[in-house]
């Protein structure tokens, strides 16, 4: 079925908006696009400024039920990561995908189209296997197909509590006991037109150098995306150090991690020689500014990286907030906060980090642009709300990026399919769910 939509103005990768665009859907994939022209009685026509579906590069959907729990008092990032594992201690599959479908959900509100989900809780409490081995995966695939969204699965190597530390109670959830059977089971996972599995190293502080080797190894021979946190905390630096005598890009690097298909996520403290190695290798970096400010972990090197030859890519981890524009605009003003400098990433460049890079990012390359071959993902954000009211062709870009919210988006197209309509989802009530999920899993 051919579906032709007449943009208002629509965003082509280029330096500024551009009016009358008619972009014709045939499948899931766009099949061709003019640009100044006139809607025809039979477009559906898209008002304000529409651009390539947002990529969410870094999930962890089960987070979403510590939104507002967790911010208040004292603490660091160890302190709320055991407030985290309460909650992964209460979920099971049906739980798990109860609230991933409505985070999910949530997400396309937002814009997004596509997802990567770091996963890592695979197990029933105390580490004993369900069934199915990948019955909370299968959980996650659904959710993500109900929602709407085009998931990479990114299943979560997770061996030890952290270096040369046992697991503790909640972390055998978290464990094949080796990573031979790591690699055994996820080898089970299936894929699908919209489902895509890649591997992920939790950090170097639950995977060591040996295991490291192996999984790097697994999406080499596949060639899937690899994913691990790297140096979120300085904590994990030193600890690394002590261990290795090296940091953990150093040590990823060692063996064989690094690649144009790995990401960094966070890679917030870094060297200068770990930037250099990120960027020699043409690594994609996944920053998370919303949770990293919540959590206190500070501010990554965004600049730094990208002018090192790495590539950017956002994610909203913990989802403290969902909000791919947020997360967007804060690569530049944090890096305003750190520097004191104004105008290191544009408007468009960023745009691009929220929507090409982390496609790419997550093993889907035919993604992320408005352009004759590219899977059909449009989003649509209004122009006339009390945040952005006054924008043209010339300054919708900026307008957008640095002063629109997700509240700000209409309608969302993924694959082809209509999942955002006039700012609601089409079949999904996201408020309730939200809060029926979320009330399920509170311990």
């Amino acid at each position: 079925m051919t579906t032709d939509y007449h943009c208002e103005l629509a965003w082509l990768g280029g330096d500024a908006a551009v009016s009358d665009v008619v972009v014709r859907i045939d499948g899931d994939r766009i099949v061709d696009v003019d640009v100044g022209v006139a809607a025809s009685p039979t477009a559906v026509t898209l008002q304000g400024l529409t651009v390539p579906g947002f990529a969410n590069a870094h999930s962890h959907a089960f987070h979403r039920a510590l939104r507002g729990r967790t911010h208040a008092g004292t603490g660091s990032f160890w302190t709320w990561r055991e407030q985290m594992y309460a909650v992964a201690a209460s979920l099971d599959p049906d739980r798990y995908q109860a609230l991933a479908r409505a985070t999910f959900a949530e997400m396309a509100l937002a814009g997004t189209s596509c997802v990567g989900e770091f996963h890592y809780l695979h197990h029933q409490a105390g580490g004993a296997p369900y069934d199915d081995p990948n019955a909370m995966g299968a959980a996650i695939v659904e959710a993500a197909s109900e929602a709407g969204l085009r998931l990479t699965l990114l299943d979560t190597c997770y061996l030890h509590g952290g270096i040369g530390i046992d697991l503790d109670e909640t972390q055998r959830r978290f464990t094949d006991g080796d990573v031979l059977s790591w690699a055994t089971r996820t080898g089970g996972l299936g894929e699908t037109p919209t489902v895509r599995v890649g591997a992920a190293i939790h950090s170097v502080r639950a995977v060591d150098p040996a295991a490291i080797e192996i999984v790097a190894a697994w999406a080499a021979e596949r060639g899937t995306p690899l994913h691990a946190h790297v140096s979120e905390q300085p904590a994990e630096n030193e600890q690394c150090r002590q261990a290795y005598g090296r940091s953990p890009t150093e040590l990823l690097a060692d063996h064989a991690a690094l690649g144009e298909r790995f990401t960094a996520v966070h890679a917030t403290h870094l060297t200068d020689a770990d930037v250099d190695l990120l960027g020699r290798h043409r690594c994609w970096c996944c920053l998370c500014p919303t949770t990293e400010r919540d959590l206190a972990d500070g501010i990554g090197p965004a600049r730094h990286l990208r002018d090192a030859g790495a590539r950017l890519t956002l994610g909203s981890d913990s989802h403290a907030v969902i909000d791919p524009l947020e997360e967007a605009r804060a690569v530049e003003l944090d890096e305003r906060l750190a520097s004191l400098i104004r105008g290191s990433h544009r408007a468009p460049d960023l745009l691009r980090t929220a929507t090409e890079h982390g496609h790419a990012s997550l093993g889907w390359p035919d993604a992320g642009r408005i352009e004759v071959g590219a899977l059909a993902d449009l989003t649509t954000v209004d122009l006339t709300s009390v945040r952005t009211a006054g924008a043209d062709a010339e300054t919708a870009l900026g307008t957008v990026v640095f002063a629109a919210t997700a509240a700000d988006v209409r309608h969302v197209v993924v694959g082809g399919r209509v999942v955002v309509r006039d700012g609601a989802h089409t079949t999904i009530d996201v408020p309730a769910e939200l809060a029926a999920a979320v009330r399920a899993v509170l311990p």
